[in-house]
Parts: structure tokens; C-alpha cells; sequence
């Protein structure tokens, strides 16, 4: 691959990668309540969903859900209904103080894994652009499959290093929410955002 193109993809992808969004939020919440290592399943599901959408794409599956707007409006209000239950959770949280260096019992690593995969695979607004966005990195000239593996890595790279970055924030921003009413103050922030992100996409078009 041309490595001034995988540059470029780079650059876009970590920038992508960094803005705050679902998948980021909810790994900085597992890590804050649970810890860094019980965040690392989350990560782990996470990670898996946006892999998997990046490779859904890759395929053309993205052509499909263009082609068929009744699918990508139940994946669409099924992704908003999620964001907003998680949201409405959230807001409800019982606002306890956190016990700094005494971690709550976390879940299992599977419940871990597939509340962070739900998450990852709620917008199905990433399929169309990983559609649309990953082609323009490609060379036909070139192996496209090869290509296409390299681009994949690069983007579930940069999406771990910022999942790690957002994780090690939880678990410091956990030492300012021994306060009950800080800790419900962000649990009321953390649901409105969620719902925000619900809405958002709501509000889209497909």
C-alpha cells in the first residue's frame, strides 16, 4: 500500500477515532465503576463490532442497507431505542460515592464483551461511511484485499489506543466522584449524553 495514502488514513482515523462518542463513553463508565482491567472486555466488544461493520462494509453490505431503507430504519431506531436505554440507565444511577481503590464486583467478562459489542454495533450510520469512506483509500491497480486488511488494522489500532486513553480517564476521573453528589452529577451527565447520541441519530437521515 502507498504509504503516503495509509498516511492520510492514518491522520483521518485517529482524529475519527478521538472524538467522544457511544463506544468511547461507555468504555471511560466500565472503566470508572469497574475498573481498567474489566474495561478491557468492554474495549474488547467494542472493538470487535466496529471490526466487524469496517468488514461488513468491505463486502458491500453497505451497498445493501443503501438499497433497502426499511432495513437501515429498524438498525437505525433499533440503535436510537439502545443509546436511550442505556441513557435512561445511566440518569438512574443510584449516585453512591465510588470507593477509590476498592473496586464494586464487576460483571462477567461475557456481559462485559457484549454490552461494549451492542454499543459498537448500534449506529449503522458506521456502515455506510466505513462504505463510502474506506474505497477512497484503495488503488485498484493494487491487491484490494490486502489493502483492505491493512486499512481494517490501522482503524481498529487507533480505535483501541483511544479506548485505552479514554479507559485510564475513568479510573482517574473516579478519584474526584467520591462525593455522592459529584457521582450523581455525572451519571446524570453521562445519561443525557447517552440520549444525546440517540436523538442525534434519530434526527439523521439515512
Amino acid at each position: 500500500m502507498n504509504p503516503h495514502t495509509w498516511a492520510l488514513f492514518l491522520g483521518a482515523v485517529f482524529l475519527l477515532s478521538g472524538t467522544p462518542g457511544p463506544n468511547m463513553l461507555h468504555v471511560m463508565t466500565r472503566s470508572l465503576r469497574f475498573g481498567f482491567g474489566a474495561s478491557l472486555f468492554a474495549m474488547a466488544g467494542c472493538l470487535s463490532a466496529v471490526v466487524l461493520v469496517l468488514c461488513a462494509s468491505a463486502t458491500g453490505l453497505g451497498a445493501v442497507l443503501a438499497a433497502s431503507p426499511n432495513l437501515f430504519a429498524w438498525l437505525r431506531y433499533a440503535g436510537v431505542a439502545y443509546l436511550i436505554l442505556l441513557g435512561i440507565q445511566a440518569w438512574r444511577g443510584a449516585g453512591g460515592a465510588v470507593e477509590v481503590g476498592a473496586d464494586p464486583v464487576a460483571p462477567s467478562a461475557a456481559r462485559l464483551f457484549r454490552g461494549g459489542f451492542l454499543i459498537g454495533v448500534s449506529n449503522p450510520k458506521l456502515l455506510l461511511f466505513a462504505a463510502a469512506f474506506l474505497p477512497q483509500f484503495i488503488d485498484p491497480t493494487v491487491d484490494q484485499g490486502l489493502q483492505l486488511a491493512i486499512l481494517v488494522a490501522t482503524f481498529a489500532a487507533a480505535e483501541g489506543f483511544w479506548y485505552a486513553t479514554y479507559a485510564l480517564g475513568g479510573r482517574h476521573l473516579a478519584r474526584h466522584l467520591a462525593r455522592p453528589a459529584l457521582r450523581r452529577l455525572f451519571d446524570r451527565a453521562t445519561g443525557a449524553i447517552f440520549v444525546g447520541f440517540g436523538l442525534g441519530l434519530l434526527a439523521g437521515r439515512p
